[in-house]
């Protein structure tokens, strides 16, 4: 163990759960087959350095080690229990744990009892460890092994492993029970079955293993984040040591909220927080697990990309053609490769072949490895190549592409970029394959699909690192920000002039609403604002007035007005607003929701009837800056129109940007006074942006 290990192990407020000095399994047993067995075989065999005690009121000893009938006999303090025992018998031994002065345990049961009374055992055995401090791996999970300090608590074993360089953390105990058992193409230092996660979260084990010097990527199967605001802060931490975090996010499409009163809340559903939280902290997010284990191959196993796109070579037309579609699913740049590159393809390929990127280099298969080997490094040293991906389906037991596999890390080494094969075909038999190269430095990926999104990753990794700290426009002065404070906990921010009076005091452009209660008011507030107008209802309780008639637009004379007005205090009331046309342009709303998760939610979509027909929407943590602003923009599908198509007028992003980075601070400083926000449509022009209507849903 390295002095920095042993600082580690010594230090950190999780020490006595993941790095114990000494260990007590409860439930230890000499029966071959059982748990009890299980638990401690794995325990030994990790070869732990400390003290271990089994503890069993049944046997006097237990695998020749002395067994103790109960915790309160042990011969000496303990930093960890091992509680292999029932739910009945659970919220015993864990007094009984406290009681001994027992930092830490590890829970394998569900902690679920039948017929148990309010409340639940979880919610006691919750409460029990926020008291007393108790530190709890678990309940319902499958333990945890840390290879760096040869600890392993697991209700089974295997043999001990090597710390490799990645650490994984599952809520769920069959997907971690899966990882760990890979073949060989990830190496773990700390792997944990996090569970129902009783008194340490994600966040808690992801801090202890960002303090491991071995330590190079991070995994995370999630169900929830349990503790949003240390999840940020390790994130945070992650990142200023340059450690990737891949994770798998279950549940995304699980209905979470109501359907809310306002469009943000409607179209935020229950996974807008986790795409804002993610993106915001550079979470690189996988749908599936083969793409998590490519994506953790890439991150771990090879140097960060420079500037430049993706340079790739197959041995097959249709694999050529098939890796472009999928690179263009996915948003990846193939490298722009030069002159000078493609005169040297040009000199190695047979007649026939196109010199250019991605390139299929077979052709009569004479002197085909020197050929690849070649072409790969000529593509590898184009200075507009990032990252390196060769398509083979290399097989164990298949010597032509052997040739491959000695001059792929060569090339790496020489260039320093990352290099890495993919397999076309995944789940031939390569193992061996993989295990070396993975020592290598250059990954075994299993299927191009995964690949490629594991290239996106890296590159997307690389950008975000990359970004220049946020330059955050000014917020309004703070007694500005007091007075809406107090205005909004009066609830007199309910209707749509005093919104846009709110969005106007955070400097975004809003129209300016006339209020009106009669026929020559309207009419009045119309010649006050300037024809042609915009006349909508104002009556309480109605939210979305076009849903009920209640806006009328393009009303050029007094006339108008009237006929308007009478129409719509007939169905609806006489309360209305009055306020000149907005310019023509793109209509895009912005809007805000205060999600359980993390707060409040800033959204950006589609304006005007587009926001339901199209769902085109994104979602982002406040505050944040133009440039930010700009990628949440760039993310939309309407963003064609706002960059003019079909003789539209391309719209002044930068005042869009601008206003949407303003609104963010809006959310920011008064989003916990109000439960949703929405100001649409937002008229984007070539001359700038005007809010034309606003909605604020108070908190009840």
């Amino acid at each position: 163990m390295s002095a920095s290990d042993a600082d580690t192990c010594h230090s950190h407020r999780l020490q006595p759960l993941l790095a114990p000095r000494s260990i007590a399994i409860v439930g230890a047993s000499p029966r071959e087959g059982s748990f009890g067995r299980g638990v401690l075989d794995a325990c030994l065999s990790a070869g732990f350095e400390g003290h271990v005690y089994p503890v069993n009121p049944n046997y006097q000893d237990v695998r020749g080690l002395p067994c103790f009938a109960s915790l309160a006999e042990l011969p000496e303090g303990v930093d960890h229990a091992i509680l292999n025992v029932p739910n009945q018998r659970l919220e015993a031994t864990v007094d009984a744990a406290i009681t001994a002065g027992i930092p830490a345990v590890s829970i394998f049961a569900s902690c679920y009892v039948e017929g148990d009374a309010q409340p639940r055992l979880l919610d006691r055995l919750k409460a029990r460890a926020r008291e007393s401090g108790l530190l709890v791996c678990g309940g319902n999970g499958m333990g945890f092994y840390n290879r760096v300090h040869k600890v392993r608590s697991s209700l089974g074993g295997y043999p001990r492993e090597d710390a490799g360089e990645v650490a994984m953390i599952a809520q769920s105990g069959s997907i971690y029970a899966g990882l760990i058992q890979n073949d060989g193409r990830l190496g773990f230092n700390l792997t944990v079955s996090s569970g129902q996660e009783i008194a340490v979260s994600a966040a808690d084990y992801m801090d202890f293993a960002l303090e491991l010097p071995s330590t190079r990527a991070i995994g995370l199967f999630l169900e929830t984040i349990r503790d949003p605001g240390a999840f940020m802060v390790a994130m945070e931490k992650a990142n200023a040591r340059g450690v990737p975090v891949v994770a798998v996010k279950a549940a995304r499409t699980a209905a979470a909220v109501e359907m809310a009163k306002s469009h943000s809340g409607a179209l935020a559903g229950n996974d807008a927080a986790y795409r804002a939280l993610f993106d915001r902290t550079s979470v690189l997010r996988c749908r599936d697990m083969d793409e998590m284990i490519a994506t953790l191959q890439v991150v771990s196993q090879t140097p960060s990309p420079g500037p430049g796109g993706l340079a790739a070579i197959t041995d097959s037309g249709g694999e050529r053609e098939h890796l472009a579609d999928l690179a263009d699913d996915a948003g990846v740049p193939f490298a722009r490769i030069g002159d000078a590159t493609i005169s040297k393809l040009a000199e190695r390929l047979d007649y026939g072949l196109e010199p250019s990127n991605p390139l299929d280099a077979w052709g009569t298969g004479q002197d085909y490895a020197a050929i690849f080997r070649d072409c790969m490094s000529a593509l590898m040293e184009d200075p507009d190549t990032a990252i390196g991906l060769w398509i083979a389906d290399l097989r164990d037991t298949d010597g032509y592409r052997g040739p491959f596999v000695e001059a792929a890390p060569k090339i790496a080494a020489a260039c320093g970029k990352p290099l890495m094969f993919a397999t076309a075909v995944p789940m031939g038999p390569n193992q061996d394959y993989a295990r070396r190269l993975r020592q290598e430095g250059v990954p075994l990926l299993e299927g191009i699909g995964p690949a490629i999104t594991a290239v996106r990753h890296a590159l997307a990794r690389r950008d975000f690192l990359a970004r220049p700290a946020m330059v955050l426009p000014a917020a309004p002065a703070a007694a500005v920000i007091q007075r809406w404070r107090g205005r909004l906990a009066e609830g007199a921010v309910s209707d749509e002039a005093t919104a846009l009076e709110l969005i106007a005091a955070f400097g975004i452009a809003a129209a300016v609403p006339h209020r009106a209660s009669s026929r020559d008011q309207a009419i009045a507030a119309a010649e006050k604002a300037g024809f042609p107008v915009a006349l909508k209802t104002a009556m309480p309780g109605i939210q979305h007035k076009s849903d009920v008639g209640g806006v009328a637009l393009g009303l050029h004379d007094g006339s108008a007005v009237a006929a308007a007005w009478d129409d719509m205090a007939a169905r609806l009331g006489p309360d209305v607003v009055v306020s000149t046309m907005a310019p023509s342009g793109t209509e895009v709303a912005f809007g805000m929701v205060n999600d359980p998760l993390t707060g409040p939610l800033v959204m950006v979509s589609a304006g005007g009837l587009l926001i339901e027909v199209l769902e085109d929407a994104v979602f982002a943590l406040p505050p944040f800056d133009a440039a930010e602003a700009r990628r949440l923009l760039q993310r939309l599908r309407i963003r064609r129109l706002l960059q003019g198509v079909r003789g539209r007028p391309t719209a002044d992003i930068d005042a869009l940007a601008d206003a949407l980075s303003r609104f963010s601070i809006l959310v920011s400083e008064l989003g916990p006074e109000v439960a949703q926000i929405d100001v649409n449509p937002v008229i984007a022009g070539p001359d700038g942006c005007l809010a034309v209507d606003a909605l604020v849903v108070p908190k009840t």
